[in-house]
């Protein structure tokens, strides 16, 4: 009788972990379907942290699902920054998309598990995680798999347009500005843009125009390295030679690309498929030039500071290395998004604590400004420091002053801007006649 009831009891139970532990690592290549079935399972077993969403549709109509993961899924919340990691650009370069795949899992996991660590991260920061980026592509890879893919099978969209070069070109005119004195963020896109660009990327771009995101990284194959911009060279390109090109923000775009090679389990050792990089990082261009890249537009467009992750040698390796590939990827994955909450971050008021949106947000020494969102909070990347910060915007008078920063969490610096006096048109007598005096040129509130 008691054997009768134990091995039922124990058959069930051993039924119950298995499952489990099946959820969480199961390790396998999940096609269009698969991850879509996969994402909307994680979002059934934590429903209240959180939501899928599309960002639009790939050439051949499928959803770009992102998962979100917040303590108030939709919701902006001030001063909690916007974070997004993006896999399968190339669609066959498919680690990235099993990585996020598996990191949505043990978000959730880990969450319900009470772990401190990440329940934090959650409930402080707004995670975006779009697992593929070009679901079609992959399609075309998957069809002959691992052992029989091609390096450039499936690269590109179902129209064979590689979605890396496929951004408008905005280092050209960021280079020009920076000879003439010019704007320094969030650059003006060209005429026609929409027309000029794929489905997918055109998803992306409005994606960023919807969301103030702060930090973001890249997922892709082909080498072991962390990839940070300018990914486009100043110079003319000459064979046989690649030069450095910095972003005004370097510092910290290489102490972002090392967070991650040395939290990760090999990239840090340098040596990886042949290749050499110091530390496991590399500047984009002096590695080779690229144009019209996700990396370069984020920084130049928006807020959002993006590294490009290689993550393989192996472009589409077999579903064996995927456990070993997660252990290798899985700390540096959580470090990373971890980074986001560092430099400063605050709110911009007028004189009657009404926040407000699009100011701009100057560091004096570094010349890439960021803005406010419209809820009237920025958020600044900064190393440890000390830094002399500027607010402005239209109509008031800038704010400035002076922070010094930690290797910890964000300090909080809030500005507090007064209307500019208005300019108004000034009448004097002279010589019996009454002549109109020019109006003061307007004040100049930060760069333009």
């Amino acid at each position: 009788m008691q054997q009768g009831l134990t091995l039922p009891w124990l058959t069930a139970l051993l039924l119950g972990l298995m499952g489990h532990l099946v959820r969480g690592s199961d390790f396998q290549h999940h096609r269009y379907e698969d991850m879509v079935r996969a994402l909307f399972a994680v979002q059934s077993e934590c429903p209240y942290i959180t939501r899928i969403y599309s960002i639009g549709r790939s050439v051949e109509g499928r959803h770009l699902y992102v998962l979100e993961f917040s303590d108030n899924p939709g919701i902006h919340e001030a001063l909690e920054p916007e974070f997004k990691y993006v896999g399968n650009m190339h669609g066959n370069e498919v680690l990235g998309r099993e990585l996020l795949i598996k990191f949505s899992q043990f978000l959730c996991e880990e969450y319900r598990a009470g772990n401190q660590r990440i329940t934090r991260l959650i409930h402080d920061t707004r995670i975006h995680i779009l697992p593929s980026m070009n679901p079609d592509g992959y399609e075309v890879a998957a069809r002959q798999g691992p052992e029989f893919n091609g390096y450039l099978v499936g690269r590109g969209n179902s129209r064979e347009i590689d979605l890396n070069r496929n951004f408008p070109d905005l280092n050209a005119l960021m280079y020009y500005y920076e000879k003439t004195n010019g704007r320094n963020h969030h650059l003006p896109l060209p005429d026609n843009w929409e027309q000029q660009v794929e489905p997918e990327t055109l998803a992306v771009i409005k994606w960023m125009q919807n969301y103030n995101f702060v930090l973001s990284a890249n997922l892709h194959g082909g080498a072991v390295v962390a990839n940070y911009p300018f990914d486009k060279s100043r110079d003319p390109r000459i064979r046989g030679r690649n030069t450095y090109a910095a972003t005004p923000d370097d510092k910290i775009f290489r102490k972002l690309a090392r967070t991650y090679s040395y939290a990760h389990s090999w990239m840090h050792k340098g040596w990886n498929c042949g290749d050499f990089f110091d530390e496991g990082i590399t500047n984009g261009a002096s590695w080779y030039s690229l144009s019209k890249g996700m990396q370069d537009f984020n920084y130049l467009y928006s807020n959002c500071f993006e590294i490009t992750l290689e993550l393989s040698c192996d472009k589409f390796p077999p579903a064996s290395a995927l456990p070993r590939e997660w252990l290798g990827n899985r700390e540096a994955l959580v470090s990373y998004l971890e980074q986001v909450h560092h430099g400063i971050k605050g709110m911009v008021y007028d004189e009657n604590n009404n926040p407000i949106g699009n100011a701009e947000i100057s560091v004096a020494g570094i010349n890439h400004d960021v803005t406010c969102g419209l809820d009237g909070d920025y958020f600044r990347l900064l190393l440890p420091g000390t830094y002399t910060v500027t607010a402005s915007a239209p109509g008031y008078i800038a704010s400035t002053s002076t922070v010094t920063v930690g290797p910890a969490e964000a300090i909080q610096l809030h500005f507090y801007l007064k209307m500019a006096p208005k300019q108004n048109l000034k009448v004097k007598p002279h010589n019996g006649k009454k002549n109109f005096s020019s109006p003061k040129a307007p004040l100049k509130l930060g760069p333009r």
